[in-house]
Order: structure tokens, then C-alpha cells, then sequence
């Protein structure tokens, strides 16, 4: 996807499966990206996803056709934001087609498209991975619920944000919401809540992980898609999908996420090195833990 934004005119690289990809990067995992891209995306951002191991052979290029595009303005708080532009270009005929070698993958990321789409990427799979996680939003809500929800069925974790599970449960209480959710399908509830840190529900179990506080946010737009490849990432690393390893993910996409947010577009992913993701970490755990005498 091509991305601009109201601080910079030209175009940028931005994308689900690009944020995704980059950020699972970062555990050095057998990784492939499905998409569709037209001619006018450049070579060096193909170059660049090759150049950290990701596979791109499940890219398809329409040589005539414009790559998906979208603009859009933040509002002050970085959490809501104005579509200005949508084109769907290529993306409006996409048929994934996923790599042979990658048609027995432990985990599948479904990233933010048409619930037929996402469906059409399971049906392709020769054996039922162990984990599949899926990524949605409002706007599939409006105008493909019955798919979305026979999707649902088919998947063990989703992951989306409190407004959107709200939307999809009718249901106010976030504790609620991921009960309702749960019976839909999946086993495992991520519910973003921006800068407000991250809910994971398992059954009757739930943990919280905060942000981390930033001085300041440039670019939101990839937060979430960071967030969900730092996630599965993790998890096909250490291949434990148990809820107590799920906390970890939480940890480590959120970690991710954090970075994603500091510069416009995949910029800040694409500088990153594993000593300031370690030194991150750090500070997300002294976040989070604490010693208390109990009385």
C-alpha cells in the first residue's frame, strides 16, 4: 500500500502486510507476505522486505494496474482519524494465491481485507495450522458482517480495537464484548485500546498491558499492524500458543508498536536494531511489575 500523509506529500510505504512483515522480521522466522501490488510500486520496497528474509513470491505485481492507496488526517489526540482518500485499485480484484511452501504454515496472520479474502487464504492451507489470528476493522463490520462472522468461526485469536469490538458484540463493557467474541469462534481476544495498552482475554482469564508512554506520536497509521506481526512473530518463534505465552506476544507486539509510531510510514521499523528493541522491553517490564506487601 501507498500512504500520505498531510506532513509529507510524496507517497510512502505503509500496508498491513508490510507492517506485519517487518515486524515479524525481528524473530528471525520463515516468513511470506500475500498481497497485490501494481506497476507503480517501486522495486526497492520489494527489495527491502527480501532484505530482511521475508518471502515475497505470494506478491503479485499487475503490471498495468495502480497499487492501493490511502490519505488520511489524524486529529490531535493521534487516536481518530479523517479518510480523505481511498482507492482500492488492484486490491478490488485480489485473489490471494499463498506459496506452495508456505501452504503448511504453523501460524497464519490474516491482515485487514475482505473476510472472503482472509477465508480464501485457509481454504488454500494443505494442513490446519496451529494458530490462525485475524485482523479486523469497522468498516468490513458495515458491509460484510455475514462473512466476517462465518470467518470468525475458522480462527483461534483476533485482534482488534475496543470501538470495533464494541461495534461487533453491541456491547459496551470490554469484558463483555471479548465474552461474546469468544463465543463467535476464536479462543483467544485482543482488544487494542491505542494508547491505552492492549486487553488479551482467554475464558475467564484476562491481562492488561499498558503503552508505553511516549513524548510523541508522528504516525499511528502502521500502530496496529506492528502490533498484530510483533504478535504472531513471537509466537511462531517460541511456538508455546498457551495463554501465559500469549502475555509475552502482548508484550513484544506492543514493544514493537511503540517504535512504529516515532517516525511517518515504515521508517522507524526499517532503522530498528535488536539492542533497542531489548532496551525497550526493559522499560516495559519495569512498567509493569512491581513489588507489594499485601496486609
Amino acid at each position: 500500500m501507498l500512504t500520505n500523509t498531510s506532513f509529507k506529500t510524496d507517497k510512502i510505504l505503509g500496508g498491513a502486510g508490510t507492517f506485519i512483515g517487518l515486524a515479524a522480521s525481528n524473530f528471525n522466522v520463515d516468513s511470506a507476505v500475500v498481497s497485490v501490488v501494481g506497476g507503480d510500486f517501486p522495486q526497492e520496497y520489494l527489495d527491502l522486505m527480501t532484505d530482511r528474509n521475508i518471502d515475497i513470491s505470494g506478491i503479485e505485481i499487475v503490471k498495468d494496474g495502480k497499487t492501493f492507496f490511502w490519505s488520511g488526517k489524524y486529529h490531535n489526540d493521534m487516536n481518530s482519524r479523517d479518510t480523505l482518500v481511498t482507492e482500492l485499485n488492484v486490491l478490488a480484484d485480489f485473489e490471494p494465491k499463498v506459496p506452495k511452501d508456505y501452504k503448511d504454515a504453523e501460524v497464519v496472520m490474516l491482515g485487514n481485507l475482505h473476510p472472503l479474502t482472509q477465508m480464501s487464504v485457509l481454504n488454500q492451507m494443505e494442513t490446519k495450522p496451529k494458530l490462525v489470528i485475524l485482523d479486523t476493522m469497522n468498516f468490513w463490520m458495515d458491509c460484510a458482517l455475514e462473512d466476517l462472522h462465518n470467518t470468525i468461526k475458522h480462527i483461534d485469536v483476533i485482534t482488534i480495537n475496543d470501538e470495533e469490538a464494541r461495534q461487533l458484540t453491541g456491547e459496551y463493557s470490554l469484558v463483555v464484548a471479548a465474552r461474546k467474541i469468544h463465543e463467535m469462534g476464536p479462543e483467544y481476544v485482543v482488544i487494542k485500546k491505542g494508547e491505552h495498552g492492549a486487553l488479551l482475554f482467554h475464558n475467564d482469564n484476562v491481562f492488561y498491558a499498558p503503552a508505553l508512554p511516549l513524548e510523541e506520536v508522528f504516525d499511528p497509521t502502521g500502530a496496529g499492524d506492528t502490533f498484530a506481526g510483533g504478535f504472531a512473530g513471537y509466537l511462531a518463534k517460541t511456538e508455546d500458543y498457551s495463554f501465559e505465552n500469549m502475555k509475552n506476544a502482548v508484550i513484544y507486539g506492543s514493544t514493537l508498536a511503540s517504535f512504529c509510531v516515532e517516525k511517518f510510514g515504515t521508517e522507524r521499523m526499517l532503522n530498528l536494531t535488536s539492542s533497542e528493541i531489548h532496551k525497550r522491553l526493559g522499560q516495559f517490564k519495569s512498567l509493569i511489575q512491581f513489588d507489594i506487601e499485601l496486609t
